[in-house]
């Protein structure tokens, strides 16, 4: 069948259009190898179920600031997609729309923003729950992880069911916090303080790359160009 000018228009533009939108989002490849099943998830994005050796591919559309990845342990979802989460649970739902509840080791992203860089950091501010792997597809831009199984060794003061709490979770006071905005906090009327303390160089001297605390910029923010395609991995 001979194909009209129209019908080439058509393909033309498609095409175009096609290749415009792909150039407008940062790619994710997300991978459990975690011998346990990990339900993934993405604010933007939504989430879903990965058994052992299962992928999920996602985009995030350039623009999006504070952008998460993060990986949820033993769910149990109904067919609606309603249940709970051991740990990094996002409101009851198997497709988050909220960021997940600590303990949970989260992946951030800003996608093409100052001098159209993507800049992103894996975080322990909330915990550790599974370990992760970030690895950008340029070579020249920088690898993150938090590959160390935190939870066999966490303080007895900040372990929890599934995972290893950060300690602004646990006391929620403005030496950990870095800011006034908890309960505790405010009860104490403390003054703002934000540097490292024992319990962030614990998280730190297990995972270099990674944030320990809220104001841990210096070592753990990086940067790669805009439209870069990342591989995550649980448990690499």
């Amino acid at each position: 069948m001979a194909i009209t000018m129209e019908k080439s228009l058509f393909i033309f533009l498609f095409i175009a259009i096609t290749s415009i939108a792909s150039t407008q989002a940062g790619n994710f490849n997300i991978t459990n190898k975690c011998n346990y099943t990990v339900w993934a998830a993405a604010v933007p994005g939504g989430g879903v179920k990965l058994n052992t050796g299962e992928s999920w591919n996602m985009n995030i559309a350039n623009g999006t600031n504070n952008a998460r990845i993060w990986g949820r342990t033993n769910c149990t979802f109904d067919n609606s997609g309603v249940g709970k989460c051991q740990t990094g649970d996002c409101n009851n739902t198997l497709e988050c729309k909220t960021f997940g509840t600590p303990p949970n080791t989260i992946l951030e992203f800003a996608l093409n923003m100052y001098n159209n860089l993507d800049f992103y950091d894996v975080s322990l501010v909330q915990g550790f729950n599974i370990p992760i792997k970030l690895t950008p597809s340029s070579s020249s831009c920088g690898m993150v992880n938090c590959t160390r199984n935190i939870t066999d060794e966490c303080p007895a003061q900040l372990k929890v069911p599934g995972g290893c709490n950060n300690p602004c979770t646990t006391f929620g006071t403005s030496e950990y916090c870095c800011d006034l905005s908890s309960a505790k906090s405010v009860a104490t009327n403390a003054s703002a303080t934000c540097t490292p303390t024992n319990y962030s160089k614990f998280f730190k001297d297990r995972c270099p790359s990674a944030y320990s605390y809220p104001k841990d910029d210096a070592t753990s923010t990086y940067t790669c160009m805009g439209g870069t395609t990342y591989d995550v991995v649980f448990c690499p």
